[in-house]
């Protein structure tokens, strides 16, 4: 199985632990909802989190399949992935695709509920994450 298949794997998970790193080098996880679109897996944040000011400044992240609460699933492996920031129409309604068929009602509660509080979808981003390429002249991943 190829880094990419393994990381894709994980869209088949209720929650994903998403962890980012702050500058200062401090590991910050949250457990997040996760999709497949094609050859990628996304997921939603707000466009001022935290989250995302980390991964504008440091893309590289890491994925584990956890719970609820982020507690990781056992002996889960932990997946390096790289994240960009989108925040087009175009990716929110992919992104929604996603999320709409794979959490169904509970999606649209969530969707409904955030229109209610008058929040709208440029509030938003998309995150799309790839698993890290292996660099055989330096053996990095």
């Amino acid at each position: 199985m190829t880094d990419s298949t393994a990381l894709l794997a994980l869209a088949d998970e209720q929650y994903v632990l998403l962890t980012t790193t702050r500058r200062s080098g401090v590991a910050v996880p949250t457990p997040v909802w996760v999709a497949r679109d094609g050859d990628t897996l996304v997921v939603t944040t707000g466009a001022e989190s935290g989250k995302v000011k980390r991964m504008r400044h440091t893309p590289r992240v890491t994925l584990q399949a956890c719970d609820r609460a982020g507690t990781p699933h056992g002996a889960a492996p932990v997946f390096e992935a790289s994240a960009t920031v989108h925040d087009d129409a175009e990716s929110r309604e992919r992104l929604d695709a996603a999320l709409s068929e794979k959490y169904g009602v509970q999606y649209a509660t969530i969707r409904a509920m955030g229109k209610l509080r008058g929040r709208r979808a440029n509030e938003s981003v998309v995150v799309r994450l790839v698993a890290h390429a292996c660099r055989s002249d330096s053996g990095l991943t």
